[in-house]
């Protein structure tokens, strides 16, 4: 749910890509809507406010925002424990079903903090069994599971505590109320064996290409970008900045779906835009 982080999928789709499996994944649930948040005393004002954070964000990662942002999401738990749950269902659900969960923020405006809105937000997404689904995302694993990201995150490496960094957004750790800190989001830690690489804040893909091959020489994939249609056909959902990093040639592809944002287009695979719920 961190509008950081959603300017950032550009560049970690194609860090994916161009690692190819030659390197593990793994995602961390920050919480940024906690429970322990008091609520605003004016939902309306804050909504206000924080509609101008997201807008003044996207006039630099150029991703896309709500045309109208409904609320602020009350808690990040239901979306954190639903993405957790469809991890138990292969990585591609997983990406598929995280990807939904950040577009009811960003593309639609209606937070799925709640689980019967998260779990809403997946119908249809290809190979998903929203049974175990539900029963998963409310079981203790992956309540434990979710809990241990959350600590996970409340303990930053040293390097993130003070950053400099020319970027309008440059990640060093957030103060908490418990009296910590925790990562900003997002935050790329890279590791291998000992030696480790903090990444924190909004970068380009460029600085996550140096520390990789700081720490992994040569790992990264030199294939040729896809085309539109293959980038399409792969992600199901491109923004105007993913499919600029990702494809190479002519856009849109045949049968591409473009739906309206609150500054920009959002790019669906025509399977995608016929199967997700409130698409147009």
């Amino acid at each position: 749910m961190c509008p950081w982080a959603w300017g950032s999928e550009p560049a970690f789709r194609r860090l994916r890509t161009a690692l190819g499996g030659r390197v593990g994944w793994r995602r961390v649930y920050a919480i940024l809507f906690d429970e322990e948040d008091d609520p605003a005393p004016d939902p309306a004002a804050e909504t206000a406010y924080y509609a101008g954070y997201v807008e003044r964000i996207s006039s630099h990662t150029h991703a896309p925002r709500a045309a109208r942002l409904s609320r602020v999401a009350a808690s990040s738990w239901p979306s954190s424990l639903v993405a957790g749950a469809a991890e138990l269902q292969g990585a591609d659900v997983a990406e598929r079903v995280l990807r939904r969960l950040r577009e009811t923020v960003f593309v639609l405006g209606e937070p799925a903090d709640t689980l019967d809105a998260a779990m809403a937000a997946t119908r249809g997404v290809p190979g998903l069994d929203q049974d175990r689904l539900r029963s998963d995302a409310t079981s203790s694993g992956v309540l434990e599971r979710v809990r241990a990201d959350r600590a996970e995150a409340r303990r930053p490496v040293p390097e993130v505590l003070s950053v400099r960094s020319g970027s309008p957004h440059p990640g060093a750790a957030k103060e908490t109320f418990e009296g910590g800190y925790r990562y900003a989001l997002p935050t790329l830690l890279l590791r291998a064996g000992q030696e480790y690489r903090a990444i924190p804040g909004w970068r380009p893909y460029e600085t996550y290409a140096r520390a990789v091959d700081e720490l992994w020489p040569g790992v990264l994939g030199s294939a040729a970008p896809l085309s539109p249609s293959e980038a399409l056909e792969q992600h199901r959902s491109l923004t105007e900045p993913e499919r600029h990093l990702l494809a190479e040639g002519v856009w849109p592809p045949p049968g591409a779906v473009p739906l309206e944002t609150g500054n920009g287009l959002l790019w669906l695979h025509p399977d995608e835009a016929s199967a997700r719920p409130a698409a147009g």
